[in-house]
């Protein structure tokens, strides 16, 4: 257990933090940490790190890094404030940064392959009789000083194979198909895996139960103080333990990998990728974009109806269904099609206001949510008011954030009355936190760009 510090002289305060609300974070992209299932992130530390930046009040800025070595490199350069993961604290890695209490704890096991008639490799049932067998590991983890102290300990050294570029479970796969033969993981991790290779064996402990904690910049104690404080408080929550269950040891795990929109393994985001795929090229855009916008809307259920009347896919209003030939019977193909060809519409009448459009996205989200009038409203609240109208944050998603009181909405400019800004204000921030985990996670076609 680490010792809590007072806060010294950080380099990079929780003040910092705030100020720029957001804290940005590398993660691994696998089957417990971080990954999308159905169209929805999920994770172990994923559901972690989302509840410590709400009690920060700031965004969860999340980097996809597999690379361990690259990730510290990332945290000692300052591009990233944390390093959210499973890390042991070695001798090394404690003089070069700061670590956090644990957030959970883990042994070390073996991963080996169950003798079948295929394959006569003996079970090793004794870590000392590693000697002269290769060991397939990650670069940079703990598992190569575990792996190195076991070696002295063993009649004949142990055969460490370092690779880069690589994910743990990638490597036990390759144990799974043969193409290896051993390779070390973290117990939690190693029995999710058993649940999707049973011929693997994950009985074999090379390490006693060790601390998992996160990494800072070494100096960031302000920082480190802080998420401390409420790991401690979190981990005795019920929520904690809802979250630890539900990615180590529930039985929905096996069905929720095999399922087809298990990206992690399949790819697909959900069952209409090649539609959406089709209609983001009518307009240019990324399919994964439409795909986060599709998310948020109706969450892929084509029968999903709103309180006010929006259905469909693309949760389209009747009156602008009726614009573009649809209604409540029309097909899939035909309600994706109409809402992109309301977002081509929106799209043009922005392109004749906008003059700075590099804050387009926002504008014509934020337009297809709640209307194009009430963004026009704020613009021009923004202008009356000295402010940028072609900026959107701070400036134009402020008045439309305000646009619910009546020293904005009654203001003379406005021509469009009472809006709830804090819907398409929420609503934009959430499309482009779905998109970022998609592009995460999400490879891009090669003919599909971002407009």
């Amino acid at each position: 257990m680490i010792r809590l510090r007072q806060p010294e002289k950080a380099v990079l305060g929780l003040k910092h933090i705030k100020l720029r609300g957001k804290l940005r974070v590398s993660t691994d992209y696998n089957s417990t940490n971080y990954f999308i299932y159905k169209g929805r992130a999920m994770g172990f530390q994923y559901e972690l790190l989302n509840a410590l930046a709400k009690e920060l009040n700031v965004k969860l800025e999340l980097k996809v890094e597999n690379d361990l070595q690259s990730a510290f490199s990332s945290l000692e350069k300052g591009d990233i404030d944390l390093i959210g993961m499973n890390l042991a604290i070695t001798k090394d890695r404690q003089e070069r940064f700061n670590f956090t209490i644990p957030h959970s704890q883990s042994k070390q096991v073996l991963i080996q392959r169950i003798a079948s008639k295929y394959d006569s490799l003996p079970i090793i049932n004794d870590k000392l009789n590693l000697g002269n067998k290769e060991i397939y590991i990650q670069h940079a983890t703990s598992y190569v000083e575990s792996l190195d102290h076991l070696s002295k300990e063993s009649s004949y050294p142990i055969i460490i194979k370092k690779l880069d570029n690589i994910e743990v479970e990638e490597l036990i796969e390759q144990v799974s198909n043969g193409e290896i033969d051993y390779t070390i993981a973290d117990e939690n991790v190693a029995v999710v895996n058993k649940n999707y290779y049973p011929n693997i064996d994950v009985k074999l402990e090379i390490t006693p139960p060790q601390d998992m904690c996160w990494a800072l910049r070494k100096g960031s104690d302000e920082l480190t103080t802080a998420i401390n404080v409420w790991l401690e408080g979190f981990k005795k929550t019920a929520r904690y333990n809802q979250i630890y269950l539900k990615y180590f040891l529930s039985s929905r795990i096996e069905r929720r990998h095999n399922s087809e929109y298990f990206t992690l393994k399949s790819g697909k985001i959900s069952k209409y990728d090649d539609l959406i795929k089709k209609n983001a090229k009518t307009i240019d855009w990324d399919w994964r974009l439409l795909s986060a916008l599709i998310s948020q809307e109706s969450h892929f259920d084509p029968n999903a109806k709103s309180w006010v009347g929006a259905f469909g896919l693309m949760q389209l209003m009747p009156e602008t269904a009726f614009r573009y030939g649809v209604d409540e019977d029309s097909c899939v193909e035909e309600n994706v099609r109409a809402g992109v060809a309301h977002l081509k519409y929106l799209s043009r009448r922005l392109d004749k206001v906008l003059v700075d459009k590099t804050d387009k996205l926002n504008f014509l989200l934020a337009s297809y949510n709640v209307g194009l009038g009430h963004i026009l409203d704020a613009r021009r609240l923004a202008k009356k008011n000295g402010q940028n109208p072609d900026l959107w944050k701070g400036s134009v998603d402020y008045y439309l954030l305000n646009k619910s009181k009546p020293e904005f909405y009654k203001d003379p400019v406005v021509k469009y009355g009472y809006c709830r800004g804090k819907e398409p204000y929420n609503y934009v921030r959430k499309i482009l936190s779905i998109y970022n985990h998609y592009e995460n996670t999400v490879l891009l076609d090669e003919t599909s760009s971002l407009e």
